[in-house]
């Protein structure tokens, strides 16, 4: 089955490239110009992604997450004609899983959403990765996409699980920025080193919520480690 992608922008002509790009890659579209609107059609039929504009009127791009992510935990690819640090932060925390600027490529925002959608729904894996990860009070199986610490379900987001899951594969290493972001994004994607910290300090405010207070790590000018987990 396609891949249905709901696009949120008040322009028209960027909602046409946009839509025109991701059906060529095979994925079916809807467009919305507006937040309120965009709402309303995840309430009709919820989207496998969102592409949402930062900087739509009325209801901006940043307010339509943070009420999606009351309910709904839909990987959002942002847009935003401003390349503002503060903004892709902004973005990241309230759970956007990337961040584009405008101008954009219509080839490489396919491509970043093919490697969110591939996270989001992996693949079923093989029989020989079935097995679940476990490190404290934290476990992560793969094969169904959970996450939990000390018996709480984590709500992680398809990026922050792949993350996570790095981690857990190596939990004596210390990872560095690279290393960390190869376990998330297609190779051939750059990603800056504030995008990873704002993907790291998601993690840790979901595990602190579910009673992990040192799940992650800094070690200073290397990278990161995975904690004790409340082991």
């Amino acid at each position: 089955m396609p891949h249905h992608i709901l696009v949120a922008d008040d322009d028209p002509h960027i909602r046409e490239v946009i839509c025109f790009a991701l059906e060529k890659a095979g994925m079916k579209t809807v467009s919305v110009a507006d937040g309120a609107a965009a709402l309303q059609a995840v309430e009709r039929r919820a989207p496998d992604l969102i592409v949402l504009d930062i900087g739509m009127p009325e209801m901006d791009g940043l307010e339509v997450c943070r009420q999606l992510r009351r309910t709904s935990e839909v990987p959002v690819l942002f847009l935003s004609a401003r390349d503002e640090e503060i903004d892709r932060i902004l973005g990241l925390e309230m759970g956007g899983d990337d961040y584009v600027t405008k101008p954009f490529s219509p080839r490489e925002l396919v491509a970043r959403v093919n490697v969110i959608l591939r996270r989001a729904r992996p693949a079923a894996p093989e029989p020989t990765d079935d097995r679940q990860f476990s490190h404290g009070k934290l476990i992560l199986a793969p094969a169904r996409h959970a996450a939990s610490f000390d018996g709480r379900p984590l709500a992680l987001t398809g990026i922050e699980f792949s993350i996570l899951k790095g981690f857990l594969a190596r939990p004596l290493h210390v990872l560095d920025r690279d290393v960390v972001m190869a376990n998330a994004y297609a190779a051939n994607i750059h990603v800056a080193d504030r995008t990873v910290d704002s993907h790291i300090r998601n993690i840790r405010a979901k595990l602190a919520a579910a009673g992990c207070l040192d799940a992650i790590e800094t070690v200073h000018g290397v990278g990161f480690r995975l904690g004790r987990c409340g082991a």
